[in-house]
């Protein structure tokens, strides 16, 4: 069964990215996100799940790893920083639910020397299973990285390393605080790294949940490089429908402003709005038939009251009122024309505002409508079932967050 699982997984993911179509400029914008989420896919094909191991210079981080391998190959050293660099080994042991377990190495989120410290998070951040290793009470900057991990969804278990510093008050002491100053609906796992602790609590947690971590980070993977490349495509059609908003308001100035008949004036506005319809319709890539355009146009001019009245009553009012203008002219040798002018602009003002009002509502409209075309990773994770608490929890703030953050409503125009 868990086998099917993650089989089921990497098809779903694999079909997914195939029927995305990249342009040259994507594909080169996004190269480094692309080239994670293929090594995240293959990892979930070969089930290799990858542990990484975060905290600051100091806490040592290499010889938790290394007493987890019962080898010393990460190099450790009594200065603080020996780690320059990401480091990784495969970490063997029995009756494992997977193939295999990448164990990550990082330098000090605090170290100053760190070439490329964005690098070291963004590895650590794509790993399935995050061990954030400590040598005391929590401060600041380490309450700060945890936050970062559990707003990206991510499963931290807290390991409280070189415990032979403490007696055992001062133990108890450290782990109340540590409690106290974490996140208290989140459960986060405080493992003493002493003896066999940590691995046999890894072995347990690996076995029963290793298979599930690997694949909601896989599906996190996807939908967060989904919505990069959906930002940059609604940023660029923004653009394109704000011009194509600006046109066609001029077109439709220029027509209500020159026409001096009502009836003529009202159908070419309609005709003028149902095209633009239109036109934003194909800029996100949904293509409306005639009634479903003119579906669209009723229900904006419905729903939004000075829409409607500006669309109809105003433009006929101004009209009647040039109209007369125009039958009272040679009575009044041209001077009732003097009005006529400013009518026309005025006209013109509403038609550019009016037009830009629905512009902005239909590209909502039409977005909306559009959203159901699009396949969505995180549409996968929704429909994974959760028996465990601990899993749900730190999914759903990942969830949560994206639905929040990600509405993309600003990116309309």
């Amino acid at each position: 069964m868990k086998q099917l699982k993650i089989n089921t997984s990497y098809l779903l993911l694999k079909n997914w990215w195939e029927t995305i179509d990249l342009t040259n400029f994507e594909k080169s914008y996004f190269n480094r996100e692309i080239i994670s989420f293929n090594q995240q896919l293959f990892r979930l094909k070969e089930q290799k799940i990858r542990i990484g191991a975060y905290g600051k210079s100091g806490v040592g981080k290499s010889s938790v790893l290394n007493s987890l391998l019962k080898k010393d190959i990460f190099k450790t050293d009594i200065i603080n920083g020996t780690t320059r660099e990401i480091q990784s080994e495969e970490w063997k042991f029995k009756d494992q639910s997977l193939n295999s377990v990448e164990l990550l190495d990082s330098p000090g989120f605090d170290f100053c020397d760190i070439k490329f410290p964005d690098k070291v998070y963004s590895s650590i951040n794509h790993s399935d299973l995050i061990l954030f290793i400590i040598s005391g009470d929590l401060n600041r900057n380490e309450l700060s990285e945890i936050s970062s991990f559990i707003q990206d969804g991510k499963k931290i278990i807290v390991v409280l390393n070189k415990i032979d510093l403490f007696n055992k008050i001062e133990l108890k002491e450290i782990i109340e605080n540590i409690n106290f100053k974490l996140p208290k609906d989140f459960n986060i796992p405080i493992i003493i790294n002493h003896r066999n602790n940590l691995k046999n609590y890894m072995t347990k947690i690996i076995n029963q949940h290793g298979e599930i971590f690997l694949t909601l980070n896989s599906l996190q993977s996807a939908d967060k490089l989904f919505l990069m490349i959906k930002e940059q495509r609604l940023k660029k059609r923004q653009k394109l429908a704000q011009s194509t908003i600006g046109k066609f308001s001029t077109i439709k100035a220029s027509t209500v402003a020159l026409n001096p008949f009502v009836m003529f004036d009202i159908a070419s506005s309609f005709a003028i709005d149902t095209a633009l319809i239109s036109e934003l319709s194909k800029i996100y890539g949904l293509n409306l038939k005639g009634e479903s355009t003119r579906k669209i146009f009723k229900n904006i001019s419905i729903n939004n009251l000075f829409l409607g009245v500006t669309q109809v009553g105003v433009n006929i009012s101004f009209n009647l009122i040039r109209k007369v203008i125009l039958v009272t002219a040679p009575f009044t040798n041209g001077l009732s024309l003097l009005p006529y002018g400013p009518i026309a602009i005025i006209q013109a003002a509403i038609a550019i505002q009016s037009t830009k009002i629905l512009g902005k509502l239909a590209a909502k409209e039409i977005f909306k409508r559009s959203k159901a075309s699009f396949i969505e990773p995180y549409i996968m994770i929704q429909n994974i079932n959760f028996n465990e608490p601990e899993i749900f929890k730190h999914i759903n703030i990942y969830l949560s967050k994206r639905n929040l953050n990600n509405n993309f409503v600003s990116f309309l125009p």
